[in-house]
């Protein structure tokens, strides 16, 4: 954010957290303990030892004065431990940085991001530096985006599966001629101080997913709202983090989503000419997913809720990037960031002039929906009530506009039939052993795939779904041979061999990842008529 922003913001965020205890002295002291002890917890596994002890140090100074503290010091003490969340996390907005470094894009982007030289970069991508640019393909809604953000505030929400999409939606907002937007980042990313600087200049603000305070869950949600409040465009991953199965995100994070309609009531409150916040919601498309052996393996063991973060995957070594984005280049393999229709923060779909409506098609006033006795309010019920319908929204929205992909398909097309040759066996073990036979005969995964293909035409007729452009144009022969080739180009071990008229199951885990793309559309149902 703008340097003349900040300030403002801070105060802001510290008192808006601070007030939500009220005169309840006794919340007050349990949130100071409860944060301390959490802290003090989170710093025992800290690998930074220098940012250990100085961080152990305020936290020790803050719990000697808490002990002895009288009600009036304990909050005093609670916005001491609030400033300095919020000082940690507010982000830093250039835009003389923020003009250098999208012209850059995309070598020098995915360089910072990835800790190599820009210059060995160029000369290692084919292409250089319209390589990205020609890859990356924008669709849907942009113009309606566009009007949105000149018509208020917008939050741009967006399916996750890797560390590559933030990059990719900068990217994407600076090719739509949209400005910079603010989002969190996880603290990984601002590991490298140089990728710090440009992430903090390119309108990030830090996120510590190992911080479970709730006092800085607070403060997160309360700066995001803030941002909002103050004009700053929004974009953030509702699910939470990456989609660890590859299944489409159904279930979202309620507190983040809850700050639009917050802001929107403050934004009322004050009388604002342009007080209205519209809910976007995109998916990002890939072939081939950059962690996808890491994620799967993760939600295989059932440790990702524990977990959360994963810092050791395959987006922290960089040569490893750099190999999955040449892989990438050199299969001409398109990734489709699908801009949605916008809706308002209630769920409600909103039309190109910025209107809402109901589920009947008819024009709606929004305002009145947060209005009691003439004037918007705040009611913490009904306020949760709406964001869950909004959610409910989101997930509907994703779904429709996820853009299933060759492997997918394919992935889909040989793990059904491991499943119904071997029916005995739970998910685990067929993973584990694959099944009585190590490989499938060609003809029935094309018999497969023209059966897959027939009820996702359909569910694409019923506008429930996209599809690739090869899946629709090319016939099934080559999908699968497409497909073949991007599962056995990047990942360790390739995902399916072809020799002969078989395929070999090489990697039972990746064909369920990327086969779970297709789930929750109901198309085993429509397979079985």
């Amino acid at each position: 954010m703008e340097q003349r922003d900040k300030e403002r913001i801070l105060v802001e965020v510290e008192h808006r957290v601070v007030d939500s205890y009220g005169k309840d002295s006794r919340r007050t002291e349990e949130a100071v303990f409860d944060t301390l002890y959490t802290e003090r917890q989170r710093l025992k596994t800290e690998s930074d030892r220098k940012k250990a002890r100085r961080e152990s140090s305020f936290y020790k100074r803050i719990y000697s004065r808490a002990v002895k503290a009288n009600p009036e010091r304990q909050r005093e003490l609670l916005m001491e431990l609030t400033r300095n969340f919020a000082n940690e996390v507010v982000g830093h907005f250039d835009p003389r940085v923020y003009a250098v470094a999208t012209r850059a894009v995309p070598p020098v982007m995915t360089a910072l991001l990835n800790t190599l030289s820009p210059i060995k970069l160029l000369t290692t991508l084919p292409g250089g530096l319209d390589t990205l640019g020609d890859q990356l393909v924008i669709e849907g809604e942009v113009g309606t985006l566009k009007r949105m953000a000149r018509r208020g505030t917008t939050i741009l929400v967006s399916t996750h599966q890797s560390n590559l999409d933030s990059i990719l939606l900068g990217y994407s907002l600076f090719r739509m001629g949209l400005p910079p937007y603010t989002y969190g980042a996880g603290m990984n990313l601002f590991s490298n101080k140089m990728m710090g600087f440009f992430m903090h200049n390119l309108g990030a603000y830090k996120v510590d997913r190992r911080k479970t305070a709730a006092l800085y869950k607070d403060v997160l949600k309360t700066y995001a709202g803030c941002t909002m409040e103050f004009g700053y465009h929004n974009m953030f991953f509702p699910g939470g983090t990456r989609s660890r199965s590859g299944v489409v995100e159904q279930k979202l994070k309620m507190g983040l989503l809850g700050m639009g309609l917050d802001a929107y009531i403050h934004n009322l409150m004050a009388k604002k000419k342009r007080p209205d916040v519209y809910v976007v919601p995109c998916t990002i498309n890939y072939q081939l997913v950059l962690e996808a052996e890491t994620l799967i393996d993760d939600y295989l063991k059932e440790v990702g809720r524990s977990r959360y973060i994963i810092e050791d995957d395959e987006f922290s070594k960089p040569r490893v990037v750099l190999d999955f984005v040449r892989k990438l280049f050199s299969l001409d393999s398109r990734i489709n960031l699908h801009i949605s229709k916008p809706l308002d923060v209630f769920g409600n779909p909103v039309d190109r002039m910025g209107r809402s409506h109901d589920r009947r098609g008819r024009i709606i006033d929004r305002k009145r929906y947060v209005f009691k006795d003439g004037e918007p309010s705040f009611d913490r019920q009904r306020d949760e009530e709406y964001t869950r319908e909004l959610a409910r929204s989101i997930v509907g929205v994703f779904h429709q506009d996820t853009v299933i992909k060759s492997t997918n398909i394919l992935s889909h097309a040989v793990f059904e039939w491991l499943r119904e040759s071997n029916p005995e066996m739970d998910l685990y073990r067929l993973l584990r052993t694959g099944g009585s036979d190590d490989s499938v005969p060609l003809p029935d995964v094309y018999r497969r795939i023209d059966r897959a293909m027939k009820a996702l035409r359909l569910l694409e007729r019923e506008d429930r779904i996209l599809l690739d452009e090869t899946v629709k144009s090319k016939d099934t022969a080559y999908m699968a041979s497409e497909a073949l080739a991007h599962l056995k180009a990047f990942h360790r071990h390739p995902a399916l061999v072809r020799r002969g008229d078989r395929l070999f199951h090489e990697d039972r885990n990746l064909l369920f990842f990327y086969q779970n793309r297709l789930a929750g559309f109901g198309l085993e149902g429509l397979e079985a008529r």
